[in-house]
């Protein structure tokens, strides 16, 4: 697959009325007996802390006006996890979120130590209406997960993604 600018036009490809395109990196690696892995982060803030099974995704974020899908997804798994990807991105494709959002996922084989991970941040009012703002690490956290316990813990609407990786043949042979 081509990696192409985002522009308007590309945009409004699928209508005037477009939902807005992130792009982001599934890292995998080969864990104990050969299993593969996937790393996923932990969403931070008040609103995801008690939370667990489906508060994971991968690191993904909005594409800026020009840029192409390959450099967005590597800025912003550096933004989210502190670490700067190295390596050939492979295409998975893009699935479309629950709220309508489009996400290009890019499969990446690599390795890094969750607790080493510093993200980006973000204020939040909270509670919602209290006049007290907050601020919290995008992601508090990233863990490694087998396909199986992954698919409980992402986003629901991001299990996608991971039939894309698990249909993309020669990437985890």
């Amino acid at each position: 697959m081509q990696d192409l600018p985002i522009d308007a036009a590309a945009r409004a490809a699928d209508g005037p009325a477009m939902a807005e395109l992130s792009a982001g990196i599934l890292m995998w690696r080969r864990g104990a007996g050969g299993t593969v892995e996937v790393l996923l982060g932990h969403f931070g803030g008040p609103f995801w802390a008690k939370r667990d099974a489906g508060a994971w995704a991968i690191p993904k974020g909005l594409v800026e006006p020009g840029e192409e899908l390959e450099a967005c997804a590597r800025r912003e798994f550096e933004e989210e996890l502190g670490v700067k990807p190295e390596g050939a991105l492979a295409p998975l494709g893009r699935i479309r979120q629950k709220g309508g959002k489009w996400v290009e996922a890019f499969a990446l084989e690599g390795d890094l130590d969750p607790a080493a991970i510093v993200s980006n941040s973000f204020t939040v009012e909270w509670p919602p209406k209290s006049g007290r703002f907050e601020t919290h690490a995008e992601i508090d956290r990233a863990a490694w997960f087998p396909l199986a316990e992954a698919r409980e813990k992402i986003l629901p609407s991001q299990r996608p993604i991971l039939d894309l990786f698990e249909q993309s043949g020669g990437i985890v042979a």
